[in-house]
C-alpha cells in the first residue's frame, strides 16, 4: 500500500512537471529585442487556489461543521449518560457484594449484567466515533465536490485550461502569487452558497 501511494505520488508529480514544462516552453513567438518580454500571468490557462484556505473561509463549512458538533455533542451526551448508569449499577454491585445483601447466584446475575453493559458501553463508543469519521469524511469530501462544480459551472467568467488545487502536502508545492485565484474564487463560493441558502 505504501509503495502504491508513493508511485502515485511519483507519476502525479512527474505530470505536473511535464504541463509546467510544456506550457513554459511550449509555442514560442520570436519577438523583436524593442519589445518587452512578458511575464508570465494567469490569462496563459494555468492558475491555483490554496484549498485549505477557501475551506476554512468558506460558509458552508462552517454550517456543516456545526451541524456535526451539534452531533457530537449529541453522541457525547448520549454515552456519557450510560456510562454514569454502568457506574452508579456498578458500585451499586460493589456495596452489595460487601455487605453481603445478595446470594451468590445474584451476585453473579449482577456482575454479568455489568459485564454486558460495559461490552454495550464500548460498543457505543466506537459505533458513535465511527459515525462521526464518515459524516466528517462525507462531508469534506460534499465541500470539494461543491467547489470542483462551482469552478465547472463557471470556467467561462475564469477562463483557464487548468486549476490546481494547491495545500499542505500536495503535489503543488510552490505557486506564483499571479496565479494565485484564492480569493476571488472564495467570493464566489461564498456569493453562491448564500443565495442557495436563502
Amino acid at each position: 500500500m505504501k509503495k502504491l501511494s508513493v508511485i502515485l505520488f511519483a507519476v502525479l508529480f512527474l505530470a505536473v512537471a511535464f504541463l509546467y514544462f510544456l506550457h513554459f516552453t511550449g509555442k514560442k513567438n520570436n519577438k523583436p529585442a524593442s519589445e518587452p518580454v512578458q511575464t508570465v500571468t494567469t490569462s496563459q490557462g494555468i492558475a491555483f487556489v490554496n484549498i485549505d484556505t477557501v475551506i476554512y473561509k468558506f460558509d458552508m463549512f462552517f454550517d456543516r461543521r456545526e451541524d456535526l458538533m451539534a452531533k457530537q455533542k449529541k453522541a457525547e451526551a448520549e454515552l456519557n449518560s450510560k456510562g454514569t448508569q454502568y457506574q452508579k449499577n456498578a458500585k451499586d454491585y460493589q456495596e452489595k457484594v460487601t455487605k453481603g445483601l445478595v446470594t451468590r447466584a445474584t451476585a453473579a446475575e449482577m456482575e454479568q449484567s455489568l459485564t454486558q453493559q460495559q461490552q454495550e458501553l464500548v460498543t457505543l463508543r466506537d459505533n458513535l466515533q465511527s459515525n462521526l469519521m464518515e459524516e466528517e469524511q462525507v462531508m469534506n469530501r460534499q465541500i470539494i465536490d461543491y467547489i470542483t462544480t462551482y469552478l465547472e459551472e463557471n470556467k467561462a467568467d475564469y477562463n483557464y485550461q487548468y486549476i490546481l488545487g494547491k495545500s499542505f502536502g500536495s503535489v503543488v508545492l510552490f505557486g506564483d502569487e499571479g496565479l494565485d485565484i484564492t480569493q476571488r474564487v472564495l467570493e464566489g463560493l461564498n456569493k453562491k452558497y448564500k443565495a442557495e441558502k436563502k
